[in-house]
């Protein structure tokens, strides 16, 4: 593929980040846009001299107009996830949706932009009629009431717009719906950084001997499919080459991992004993997800890293930068 001009929305955010660097090594010219709430530019440190970063919100049409000027294509990943803040900032992360997504496709078309690729996520069908899910999975916001679901139905919004949208315009519109990614500087809510900094913090006050409580939410036995980073962003740039024309995609790995077991392993990688102890699980969360990926894998997607693997280089991370997680400065 020759080489673009490519906007990232939310592109000091992780997986942003994480495409960024990637485009850039590919030899794409890169802008990206945030106001980095939830980013950080430390993500972008190694290609900060070869790329133009806008800050600004997404909400802001007039900005995001003029960040998609000269662009040949445009990522928009701007949003705000963590658990967490579907619950206490439901209305923020609804107004993000909807008018980053209304800016996104006035400006695209605006400034004749023919390529999105638009970031949804696995919350979009919640709990799936079957596992491993497909991309034909219906779309679900089970109880309109909880604020959890401000997440998932902003992303379906988002989708029935980039698909509708994209029918007059745009020559390649592609949704993609990531499912649990995870890595290095991932953020701090998530299951993986979380058990990460408490493993960290039990190694340090431990001398070693006997097992240590481990709490978690729910019985240990829901599942989850973790996929690496840089898997993902293979995959996502396998979409970015071949991925077809309002067509959606699930990005992520088809192998089902139990909260307990990933607990255990990642105790093992601490050298830490531990006893998981079951706790409750907040209203509305999925007992078993893990995508179908033969769609992604017909265009030539294979996931090369381990969960071993990638939880070694995950853990290391959040072990030596736990100070970050103290500072209240530091995006959350």
């Amino acid at each position: 593929m020759n080489t673009q001009r490519l906007l990232v929305t939310g592109g000091s955010g992780f997986l942003g980040a994480a495409l960024t660097r990637r485009l850039v090594q590919d030899g794409h010219s890169v802008r990206v846009l945030d106001n980095h709430s939830r980013g950080a530019m430390r993500r972008l440190a190694d290609v900060k001299d070869e790329i133009e970063v806008r800050e600004g919100d997404i909400r802001d049409a007039a900005f995001v107009s003029d960040c998609l000027k000269g662009m040949d294509g445009v990522f928009h990943l701007a949003y705000i996830n963590g658990t967490k803040f579907f619950y206490s900032k439901p209305e923020q992360v609804l107004d993000i949706a909807v008018k980053g997504m209304i800016n996104v496709l006035d400006g695209c078309r605006t400034h004749n932009v023919g390529t999105v690729l638009y970031a949804s996520s696995s919350e979009v069908y919640q709990t799936p009629p079957a596992v491993p899910t497909d991309e034909k999975a219906p779309l679900s916001v089970p109880d309109p009431l909880n604020p959890r679901y401000s997440y998932g139905g902003g992303k379906i919004l988002g989708e029935l717009m980039a698909l509708n949208y994209g029918r007059t315009g745009f020559e390649r519109m592609v949704v993609f719906r990531p499912h649990n990614v995870y890595g290095p500087d991932m953020g701090w809510e998530h299951v993986v950084p979380e058990f990460s900094l408490r493993l960290h913090a039990l190694k340090k006050k431990s001398s070693g001997d006997g097992v240590q409580p481990f709490p978690i939410q729910g019985s240990g036995r829901e599942t989850r499919a973790f996929c690496h980073v840089d898997d993902f962003t293979d995959g996502l740039m396998r979409l970015f080459k071949t991925g077809a024309h309002r067509e959606i995609y699930h990005i992520g790995v088809d192998q089902e991992t139990s909260i307990d077991t990933l607990a255990m392993e990642m105790s093992k990688i601490s050298g830490i004993n531990i006893t998981i102890q079951p706790g409750k699980i907040a209203a509305g969360a999925t007992n078993r997800r893990c995508p179908d990926i033969k769609k992604l894998r017909s265009l030539g997607f294979v996931p090369k890293i381990s969960l071993e693997q990638g939880l070694i280089d995950t853990m290391g991370w959040y072990a030596a930068n736990a100070h970050l997680a103290e500072d209240t400065n530091q995006p959350r």
